[in-house]
């Protein structure tokens, strides 16, 4: 005679078996595929050549002595003489200022302010760290 209240057992040890193996056989075979795509890239001109703007670079003394290539001007006047002397170089050539360390804060930034006025945009700080 049948026992109704016995339930079956379900074995899932064979599906989990199959699943384990279809993982292993993806986690293998993804990696080996590779996509490729056609890309197709513009020659450029060959024709033109990039002319390198001048650097600028400004450096200043723990002497509070402000140097630009061989010229040399004192801190508190540095201003207005770079005011005139600005058409010598191309405002959007970069601009380096490098100032020693004992310097003051406000010393590094009236020469960093003096440059920006004069219509120069890209300027930057350079340090030794």
């Amino acid at each position: 005679m049948y026992d109704w209240e016995d339930k079956p057992d379900l074995n899932i040890t064979p599906l989990v078996d199959i699943m384990l193996v279809l993982l292993a056989i993806l986690m293998v075979t993804t990696p080996a595929m590779v996509y490729q795509e056609k890309i197709v890239l513009p020659d450029g001109s060959k024709s033109s050549i990039v002319k390198k703007i001048p650097e600028l670079e400004i450096r200043i003394s723990k002497d509070r002595k402000v140097y630009i290539k061989k010229d040399m001007f004192l801190l508190k006047e540095f201003a207005d003489n770079f005011i005139l002397i600005k058409s010598k170089y191309n405002l959007k050539s970069i601009v380096y200022i490098k100032a020693d360390e004992s310097l003051k804060y406000k010393d590094v930034m009236q020469v960093l302010k003096s440059v920006k006025e004069a219509g120069f945009t890209k300027v930057s700080l350079e340090t030794n760290g």
